[in-house]
């Protein structure tokens, strides 16, 4: 009876353990984005996200953060990123995106595939490494940091894998929150009304974040057609990250020869986070959800994506970002401007 009760034990000490090591960073990374979510709660055009990631960054490079905490902190930056994304997709009805027409749903798909592919082009010039410039692409192209470390997950790691992801995700804010000012003046001096500088917005701007509060400075009917526009964007983020797990499958079977490519475990074609966005699309698209069930979903989509780029912050040391050269930024720089040259001309001809 002795011994069923100690091996009982032994077999649940394993997951207590594990919970035991995550907790004390969890807690900390879901402090801070309660933090951010106060704040935007009374500044609606300040960004719960940036919030938590500039907490994270400031903390990280002012104090040292005990070890005890780096379990919890990494849990938060790749699992409760994965279930932010997931109920993202409470965000997207496929009714108000079809509504924007083929004409502007085609613009989308020019301005995500063309900011990709130009994004990762420009690097290669350069020489900016591969996976930088992908993640670059991913976030300056798609929908920010939630795509940046989506696309981390499912690319090809490497010793500078981590650091990357750190690098993009700081590039994201940066030059994202440069674009609240600038789209509004940039709007203006180009003559455009109203609605068509919300399509831009929508169509060139990092953060969904970021695009409501430009939207809020536009003013008029902007807000609500810049960030349906922008949903659009991040709703092809399900196909752009699973033909990278796709190329990630591709590259694994080349690397490993005969029959012990057979045996490699390869990650799935469509990663489980990526399936469960899309299941929250089609509920938010043909159910009929209560506002509560909404509104205590967008909190909880926000909480968790602030807690991962909290735990994304703490990753950043200034002085390694510093480290990382001009080169990135001038890729960032180029990035930005293209993906806004194609939004503003698809715009255009779009009407």
């Amino acid at each position: 009876m002795t011994r069923a009760r100690s091996d009982s034990s032994a077999t649940k000490d394993p997951a207590s353990s594990r919970v035991g090591r995550v907790l004390p960073g969890c807690v900390l990374c879901l402090a801070a984005a309660g933090i951010g979510y106060g704040v935007n709660l009374f500044l609606p055009g300040v960004s719960a996200l940036i919030i938590a990631i500039v907490l994270g960054v400031l903390l990280t490079n002012v104090v040292r953060l005990p070890d005890a905490l780096s379990p919890g902190i990494d849990f938060s930056a790749k699992k409760l990123l994965r279930a932010g994304i997931i109920l993202l997709g409470l965000k997207l009805s496929l009714t108000s995106i079809v509504d924007l027409g083929v004409p502007m749903l085609l613009v989308v798909a020019c301005i995500v595939m063309g900011g990709m592919l130009g994004t990762v082009l420009l690097g290669r010039l350069l020489r900016v490494s591969p996976n930088l410039s992908l993640l670059i692409a991913c976030g300056f192209s798609i929908c920010g940091a939630a795509a940046v470390a989506g696309a981390a997950g499912v690319t090809d790691p490497d010793d500078k894998a981590e650091e990357d992801t750190i690098t993009a995700v700081a590039l994201v804010v940066i030059f994202g929150t440069l674009m609240i000012p600038l789209v509004p003046l940039v709007a203006s001096l180009l003559g455009l009304d109203v609605v068509t500088a919300g399509k831009w917005a929508g169509g060139s701007t990092h953060e969904i974040a970021q695009v409501v509060a430009i939207g809020g400075v536009i003013g008029g009917g902007a807000l609500a057609v810049a960030v349906v526009v922008k949903l659009a964007r991040v709703l092809l983020l399900a196909p752009v990250i699973a033909v990278l797990s796709f190329r990630r499958r591709r590259l694994q079977r080349s690397d490993v020869p005969g029959r012990q490519a057979s045996r490699t475990k390869l990650p799935p074609i469509v990663p489980p986070f990526i399936l469960g966005f899309l299941a929250m699309v089609l509920l938010r698209s043909f159910v009929a959800l209560p506002g509560a069930v909404l509104g205590t979903g967008e909190m909880l989509q926000t909480l968790l994506l602030a807690a991962a780029m909290f735990g994304l912050g703490c990753g950043v040391k200034v002085r390694n970002l510093l480290k990382v050269g001009l080169r990135p930024f001038v890729l960032a720089t180029a990035s930005t401007l293209l993906v806004a040259v194609i939004a503003y001309a698809g715009v255009a001809l779009a009407g």
